[in-house]
């Protein structure tokens, strides 16, 4: 088939070359091989590309040899799709897309069907909080195998962006918020409350509605850790709203507050992860280039 990546995955390869990354400029090159194949082994027929897409793989739209709905996804090994796999079947539809290959070709992903243009942000505010919060909830359970499992650990993640963001830390203007972050990160890691597995990006987009369910995760980059870590992400959601807010500051320690309780976790736990994850997201922003973005997320540091 010919088709055009989208533009926002190309720009994201674009970026993660910059940023270092090996081999995301082959993957892109062998994508239209890659998709070909992908169809024919399993029969598919495709429906359309869908756009604007993720910033790290590409998701077809297509119908099985019956006729049944479903999404292709094919992504890169950076991506880790592998660690993707395991984690939705270990999950088994809970919470999550349901896997309908879970030993097929790496990098390739069979996925049910969901409602790709319809997801909890769509919602107002509370009400998105609301139900994305709930599917959270179900996603939050035990690794596989008490622990024998290949899924990377919130300190190996976390250790692994601190060592980019020492980097970014020369720059004076930011130095005292990487200081923070980093201290705040040591200190959480010192005493983490559970080991449980997390979706490791979970945010209002990437929660969709299901036919089998209201609501359903999608693309987990799974880690194992604290919930804390995973709830982070959410508390920036829709960060230029919140920036734009004559009282943003209130309302970001007002929603660090509701979120924590609405989920019973510490306060300040999630108050210093969501710390620590703003300004690793912001000095990423930084360097490959999308200085708005860098902007909006370094302010929003600043407040917690």
């Amino acid at each position: 088939m010919a088709f055009e990546p989208p533009q926002r995955l190309v720009r994201a390869l674009t970026e993660a070359r910059l940023g270092g990354a090996d081999g995301a400029g082959d993957w892109l090159d062998k994508l239209p091989d890659l998709v070909r194949e992908a169809v024919a082994l399993r029969e598919l027929t495709v429906e359309r590309v869908q756009a604007p897409g993720g910033r790290s793989s590409l998701v077809l739209l297509v119908r099985q040899f019956d006729g049944t709905p479903a999404v292709l996804k094919l992504a890169p090994h950076r991506a880790r799709p592998e660690s993707e796999r395991a984690a939705l079947g270990h999950w088994d539809g809970r919470g999550a897309v349901r896997l309908l290959n879970p030993g097929d070709t790496p990098g390739v992903l069979l996925l049910e069907r969901l409602h790709p243009d319809l997801s909890v942000r769509s919602l107002p505010e509370a009400k998105a909080l609301l139900e994305a919060t709930g599917v959270l909830r179900r996603l939050w359970v035990e690794p596989p195998d008490g622990g024998g499992h290949l899924f990377e650990t919130v300190a190996e993640r976390t250790g692994r962006q601190g060592e980019a963001m020492r980097a970014g830390a020369a720059d004076q203007d930011v130095a005292p918020l990487v200081a923070a972050a980093l201290a705040a990160r040591d200190e959480l890691l010192a005493s983490p409350p559970e080991e449980l597995l997390l979706h490791g990006t979970f945010r209002q987009s990437k929660v969709l509605a299901g036919e089998r369910m209201p609501w359903l995760a999608v693309g987990p980059d799974p880690v194992v850790g604290e919930c804390a870590f995973d709830l982070a992400r959410l508390v920036r959601d829709r960060v230029e709203d919140v920036i734009a807010s004559p009282s943003g500051a209130a309302t970001t320690r007002r929603r660090v507050k509701r979120l924590a309780e609405s989920l019973d976790v510490d306060q300040e736990r999630l108050r210093g992860w969501t710390l620590f994850r703003s300004v690793e997201s912001g000095l990423r922003a930084r360097r490959v280039g999308r200085a708005r973005d860098a902007e909006l997320l370094l302010e929003f540091a600043g407040w917690l």
